[in-house]
């Protein structure tokens, strides 16, 4: 039982060195590209051209972003057995598999919020220009 317990233990440490190497990579872009990009992304144009223009590029970025996301998660769940196993041994791989599922899940949040600001901020320009519009053609009406 103890060898099983052991032989156990070690495919848990080797499948843990996968999820560590794929949440590194994960982890390194959302640090040198994602948070940088969000920043970017927190001072909106004035004008409704710029906007839509910064929307285009952030959609660009969004479905990259949610890529990393996705694999994050995914690397994450397979790590999910692990609560099943009571090893003392594996405590601290616990501590860094929370870790990463910590940094994940507030930048999947950051995405998400910065996301439905962008569309938002797009639908109220577009409402506001929309309304300038028409009291533009209302006084050209009431001019003639």
């Amino acid at each position: 039982m103890l060898s099983n317990k052991r032989i156990q233990e070690l495919e848990l440490v080797m499948e843990f060195e996968k999820v560590e190497e794929c949440f590194k990579e994960v982890s390194s872009w959302i640090e040198n590209v994602g948070r940088k990009r969000l920043k970017e992304t927190v001072n909106l144009d004035d004008s409704l051209e710029m906007l839509l223009q910064a929307q285009k590029q952030f959609k660009e970025f969004d479905l990259v972003a949610s890529e990393y996301c996705k694999r994050g998660q995914e690397a994450l769940k397979k790590m999910n057995q692990w609560e099943d196993f009571s090893f003392v041994d594996v405590h601290s791989y616990r501590v860094k598999l929370q870790t990463y599922e910590d940094e994940l899940e507030e930048f999947c949040t950051q995405l998400d919020e910065t996301r439905h600001r962008v569309c938002e901020t797009v639908r109220l320009y577009e409402f506001f220009d929309k309304v300038r519009q028409g009291i533009c053609c209302t006084e050209e009406d009431v001019k003639s």
